[in-house]
């Protein structure tokens, strides 16, 4: 059961609201932690055992990294050097702290890359160094397994206080809309609200269902429907033209778009509906102007937890610090700050790529956004100065309709290797963006139509004129697709595969014929190319 099924939205969904509806407030928390582990369960045993594990853990470092600071407090007020004290309580806090983090990140790498390591291992050993065990990744483990290390930081930092209640931590961790898809969530603004249980009102239901609606629309009309072409692409990058590789590109994303952003309309609509406000993951992505901005716009939570647990971390560390300084002072201002940040950026672009998937092509994929943003803030200055010159304004729309425009490209190129099936797979494919322009009948479009209707094993059985309002014919005549066996009949196709290929023209004639009754002999000798 997902959230598109129908079982979801029709059963599982209006039981959960209505149960929600009727019990007291206090034990409304407890119905939606009982509905999320009901979910879990029928979704995948495996994952509910590994967000039970993660539940308990977590909740217990937390507890610790409390109790240690507090003794602390105590020892402090018992006469204990301030100083001392404080270093020796940072350094105890910070053992427990990557304690944690090991052991809810550690279960992720280990079950995410496992395989990928033995079996490049294998490879280049040449024998089998490390059983290759098949590992399958449990659905939402990233998701949960990032808020599980955002709330223990948090507690590190004493931005919020440890929960004392283990039902709220469960509940947080596994929420039902929230734990396949994201957005990810902090514990701070989500964990209480979500255990008080709020009351439902008819606002939230009607905008709630209205955002879930939308969602399942983008699902099901755009991405699901884009998916077999996408997929036919993607699987066979030699068979097409430069032209169809570029809409490849552009096609993907608006599926990945159409389905990534549905589901999370999906799961803020149904967290509206019990009174939640989740976090937005996408803000118009197709509009931004720069790398920086793309990324501000699209999964959004993930750029967000990137920037807070790895960027300004790391950025404030004393060696980057000494580093920026030392930069500002040879290389100025603007490029010493760029200098500053290299490392930080670099490691938050690593762990994009390596936060998708095992492959190469996600990893280049975090390289790519990596590359084009540090060479954005290099020609900044320079782009700032040639448009100052030729008096450009950088804020009217031609300027930003180029922008756009050109960020459009670097989008659609990115995913069009983020999708690929293989690193020489994605390049091909780009290449033949730029090349794959010949003449012959493998590489025209209409070479490429009929690939994808082998592929699909589909025929134009006739031509549609569409009709206006007033009976006018208007535009291109539509195509009505058949499949072989219902244009020819099963008896002419599939049985037919093993007889001579004199009799099979024989077959192919005769039935022809009865197709199309009215047509004289040698109209039929044209359209077959036959001989006599």
């Amino acid at each position: 059961m997902s959230y598109t099924y129908l079982l979801y939205l029709l059963a599982f969904l209006p039981g959960v609201l209505l149960v929600y509806a009727i019990v007291p407030q206090r034990f409304r928390g407890v119905v939606l932690l009982l509905a999320s582990y009901a979910f879990l369960i029928q979704l995948s045993r495996k994952l509910s055992f590994f967000i039970v594990y993660t539940t308990i853990s977590v909740f217990l470092i937390g507890l610790w990294l409390s109790a240690a600071q507090k003794r602390s407090e105590a020892r402090i007020k018992a006469g204990a050097d301030r100083k001392t004290e404080k270093r020796a309580n940072t350094r105890r806090r910070r053992a427990i702290l990557w304690l944690g983090i090991l052991s809810q990140g550690g279960v992720l790498f280990f079950l995410k890359f496992y395989d990928c390591v033995a079996s490049h291992l294998n490879l280049w050993t040449a024998s089998e160094v490390l059983p290759v065990k098949n590992l399958i990744l449990p659905l939402g483990i990233s998701f949960y397994t990032l808020e599980a290390i955002s709330y223990l930081v948090d507690v590190y930092y004493r931005k919020i206080e440890a929960e004392r209640n283990i039902g709220r931590m469960a509940l947080f961790l596994s929420f039902f809309p929230i734990i396949m898809e994201g957005p990810i969530c902090r514990y701070g603004e989500l964990a209480r609200p979500l255990w008080e249980g709020k009351q439902l009102t008819y606002r939230n239901l009607t905008f709630g269902a209205q955002r879930l609606l939308w969602g399942l629309f983008k699902k099901w009309i755009i991405a699901d429907r884009l998916s077999p072409l996408v997929s036919t692409l993607f699987n066979h990058p030699d068979g097409y033209q430069g032209g169809v590789m570029a809409l490849a590109g552009i096609l993907y994303t608006l599926q990945l778009y159409a389905d990534f952003s549905g589901c999370i309309d999906m799961t803020i609509g149904t967290g509206e509906m019990f009174g939640l406000t989740l976090p937005e993951n996408f803000r118009q992505p197709f509009f931004a102007k720069n790398p920086s901005e793309f990324w501000r716009r699209w999964h959004i939570t993930l750029g967000a937890w990137f920037k807070d647990y790895i960027f300004y971390p790391l950025s404030l560390t004393s060696g980057i610090k000494k580093l920026g300084k030392s930069a500002r002072k040879k290389l100025g201002k603007h490029y010493g700050q760029i200098a500053q940040t290299l490392i930080p950026l670099f490691a938050v672009w690593l762990c994009n790529g390596v936060w998708h998937g095992t492959g190469w092509t996600y990893l280049f994929y975090g390289m790519y956004y990596f590359v084009l943003i540090v060479a954005g803030e290099l020609i900044e200055p320079v782009v700032a100065s040639g448009t100052e010159k030729l008096g450009i304004d950088r804020s009217r729309w031609p300027w930003r309709i180029l922008q756009t425009v050109k960020m459009l490209a670097i989008i659609f190129t990115g995913e069009l290797f983020f999708r690929a099936t293989s690193m020489p797979a994605g390049w091909q494919m780009f290449r033949s963006i730029f090349t794959g322009f010949g003449k012959g009948g493998e590489k025209n479009f209409e070479g490429t139509v009929t690939d994808l209707q082998m592929g699909g094993y589909l025929l134009i059985r006739d031509f549609r004129q569409r009709i206006n309002k007033r009976g006018a014919p208007y535009g291109w005549p539509l195509s009505i697709y058949t499949t072989p066996e219902a244009l020819w009949g099963y008896d002419h196709i599939s049985s037919a595969y093993s007889v001579d290929p004199a009799e099979s023209k024989t077959m192919i004639y005769e039935q022809v014929g009865k197709n199309f009754p009215d047509a004289a002999p040698g109209e039929l000798d044209a359209v077959l190319g036959w001989t006599r």
